[in-house]
């Protein structure tokens, strides 16, 4: 049984740090909201939505900590409601449905939901042809997965033999999880990048068996860009299928798609309960954390710049309408009106502004008297993601005890994590209970650990 829970740090205080030496300057500025919507212009401006509006402003809430009391405080820590009475209704016919027709319901679910038909729902992926990439394209995938494959390789457990007393000694040892099903959301934005996430852990931990699942083209075809990721970090099965159908043919198994034993990836509601509902079922299939909107929160001092505060927000606003960012100030000195002026400016300039401008509507920030305060208050809220853009941000981390991933610094933008700097953006979310007590994704989750002597 694991009783601590870890958070990943990455370390930038200056624009010439070696951990990022292969990354021109702009290029890291590049990574803050503008990361997402580069890499889905390059060949798929197609998954990008209508703007709805012409303007957007900002309307997030603000609070004084020193002015609420630990009740309205507590209070903050809420997020947006997810009814999942009324998704476990819609979901559980879609479970029980491909667990009696198999490739037939999955089939039919694809048509429905994403009206494609398909002739088979399972390709083999050695059985495919390398896709061609931009070079430019090619070299950054190439890039990142040296430096996440780097990073969880450094994860491997080490064997180590305890002699408790004489002629006894007891080790621990590591075998990986036989078969396990990753699942890469493809609705309003292809994500690479999760398939990098998710793959290269099950690679190093060995599995045999790794089943990708990810909606299909519109022609039925597999993205070119994941299909890439898949074949470079080892994935041998793609189901070319999404939502609950997918999250249910792998839990299962159907006639052409392997049964898997555990589940990985982000998703929507419906993944999301789909995972729910089959880790307590007869599928005997475990999950790896249900998965809630990405959120992140933001401390910033007078020192940090209001244009890379407001892109760290917006990089994740810009997810959905049912994203959360906060935004805490420490101590006195910032410029909120330059803050809230750049939220505006940068926001009515995104192809995803729409579903930015949802988010932060219930999104807010708060004012805290010093880092002590702003800390504090961040453990208490848990983000998914903390980033720390603050003077002297390292100092910090030994204070932190609740978030998915730490990023330290004013050169550390959320972003490089989410693509290249190496650690692992599969994250707990939704605060309480997932980030107190669970880890992001790592080689750890795809392997098992068994006690000999």
């Amino acid at each position: 049984m694991s009783t601590g829970a870890y958070s990943q740090l990455v370390f930038s205080q200056s624009p010439a740090s070696p951990r990022f030496s292969s990354l021109h300057q702009s290029t890291i500025g590049s990574f803050r909201a503008l990361a997402s919507r580069q890499l889905l212009s390059k060949s798929h401006t197609s998954f990008l939505p209508v703007r709805l509006s012409n303007t957007v402003r900002s309307a997030m809430k603000s609070y004084k900590l020193s002015e609420l009391t630990p009740t309205e405080v507590d209070n903050l820590k809420a997020r947006p409601r997810i009814n999942f009475s009324s998704i476990f209704s819609t979901v559980q016919p879609i479970v029980d449905d491909v667990r009696n027709r198999g490739d037939a319901a999955v089939k039919d679910y694809t048509l429905r939901f994403d009206k494609v038909e398909l002739e088979k729902i399972i390709v083999n992926v050695n059985e495919l042809p390398d896709p061609e990439l931009d070079e430019a394209v090619r070299e950054s995938f190439d890039v990142a997965y040296s430096n996440i494959y780097a990073f969880h390789a450094a994860q491997k457990p080490v064997e180590k033999v305890v002699e408790n007393m004489k002629g006894v000694r007891c080790k621990r040892v590591a075998r990986s999880i036989s078969s396990v099903g990753l699942y890469v959301p493809g609705g309003t934005a292809v994500l690479p990048s999760t398939a990098l996430m998710l793959s290269i852990p099950a690679q190093i931990a060995g599995c045999k068996t790794i089943v990708l699942a990810t909606p299909p083209s519109s022609d039925g075809s597999i993205c070119k860009e994941v299909l890439y990721c898949a074949k470079k970090a080892g994935v041998t099965h793609i189901l070319k299928a999404g939502g609950a159908q997918a999250i249910s043919a792998m839990a299962w198994g159907t006639a052409t798609c392997p049964k898997v034993e555990k589940i990985y990836g982000p998703g929507n509601q419906y993944v999301t309960a789909a995972k729910m509902i089959l880790q307590n079922s007869e599928a005997m299939v475990s999950i790896d954390m249900p998965a809630g909107p990405s959120e992140v929160l933001v401390i910033a001092d007078k020192y940090a710049s209001p244009v890379h505060i407001a892109a760290d927000l917006l990089s994740q606003a810009e997810h959905g309408p049912d994203s959360q960012v906060v935004l805490v100030i420490a101590g006195d000195g910032v410029d909120i009106k330059a803050i809230d002026e750049e939220i505006t400016k940068q926001c009515n300039s995104l192809p995803r502004g729409d579903f930015a401008s949802k988010a932060l509507s219930h999104s807010f920030t708060v004012f805290a008297r010093d880092m002590v305060e702003a800390v504090t208050f961040s453990n208490m809220y848990a983000p998914e993601h903390l980033i720390i853009n603050v003077q002297d941000a390292e100092k910090w981390e030994s204070f932190i005890e609740n978030a998915g991933s730490v990023f330290l610094g004013q050169w550390t933008p959320e972003s490089v994590g989410d693509y290249a700097s190496g650690t692992n953006h599969v994250l707990p979310t939704y605060g309480g209970r997932p980030c107190k007590t669970w880890s992001s994704c790592g080689n750890h989750g795809s392997s098992r650990r068994l006690g000999c002597s």
